[in-house]
C-alpha cells in the first residue's frame, strides 16, 4: 500500500512539474518580442507536451508532437524568420474578445470533460467494447501484428490522410507565402 502511494505522489508529483513547466513555456512564447525567441519556447512548449503523451502513455501521439510539434514546425518557423523582420509589432495588451473566446471555449471543453470516467478506468467504454474488439480482430483484418499501426495505418487510415493532408497544405501554403514575399522584396530594391 504505502509503495502505491509513494508511486501515485510521484506521479503527481511529476504531473504538476511538468504543467508547471507548460505553463511557463506557454507565456514566455507570448510574452517575448522576438520571433525567434518565440520560436524556440515554441518548441520547447511541444517537447514538454510531447513528454506529457508519454507519460500518459501514449507513445504513438509523443512521437507525432515531437516531429511535427517540435521538429518541423520550429524549422518552418525559424525559415520564415529568415525572410521577414525578427521582431514583433507592438500590440495591445489584451485583445478582449479573443480573451472573452478562449475563456468560452474553455468552459465549454471543460464541461465536457465532466461525465468523462476516471483515467485508466477498466470499465470506461473504450476498454469494454474499442480495445477487446482491436485485440481480438486487429491482426486477422490488416494483417499487422502491431495493434497501435494497425489501428493508425488501418481502422483510422482516413484520419491519418487527412492529418497528412492538412501538413502538406500548410507546407505548400508557407512556400507560396514565402515566395510572394521574396518577389515583393525583390520589386521594392528595383
Amino acid at each position: 500500500m504505502a509503495v502505491r502511494r509513494t508511486k501515485t505522489m510521484t506521479t503527481y508529483t511529476l504531473d504538476i512539474i511538468l504543467l508547471f513547466l507548460l505553463v511557463i513555456s506557454a507565456v514566455a512564447a507570448i510574452s517575448v518580442r522576438s520571433l525567434l525567441a518565440a520560436s524556440m519556447f515554441l518548441a520547447i512548449y511541444s517537447l514538454l507536451m510531447a513528454q506529457i503523451w508519454v507519460h500518459l502513455q501514449a507513445v504513438d501521439v509523443a512521437f507525432t508532437e515531437a516531429a511535427v510539434g517540435a521538429g518541423i514546425s520550429t524549422v518552418l518557423l525559424v525559415g520564415t524568420l529568415v525572410y521577414i523582420k525578427a521582431d514583433e509589432v507592438p500590440a495591445p495588451l489584451v485583445h478582449w474578445p479573443s480573451l472573452a473566446a478562449v475563456m468560452i471555449t474553455g468552459a465549454v471543453l471543460i464541461y465536457g470533460t465532466l461525465d468523462m470516467p476516471p483515467f485508466g478506468d477498466p470499465t470506461a467504454p473504450t476498454n469494454l467494447h474499442v480495445a477487446p474488439y482491436y485485440i481480438a480482430h486487429s491482426l486477422e483484418q490488416t494483417q499487422v501484428p502491431n495493434f497501435v499501426t494497425s489501428v493508425l495505418a488501418s481502422y483510422r487510415g482516413y484520419d491519418t490522410l487527412f492529418e497528412t493532408a492538412v501538413i502538406f497544405t500548410a507546407g505548400i501554403s508557407l512556400i507560396l507565402l514565402l515566395r510572394q514575399s521574396s518577389k515583393h522584396k525583390r520589386k521594392k530594391r528595383s
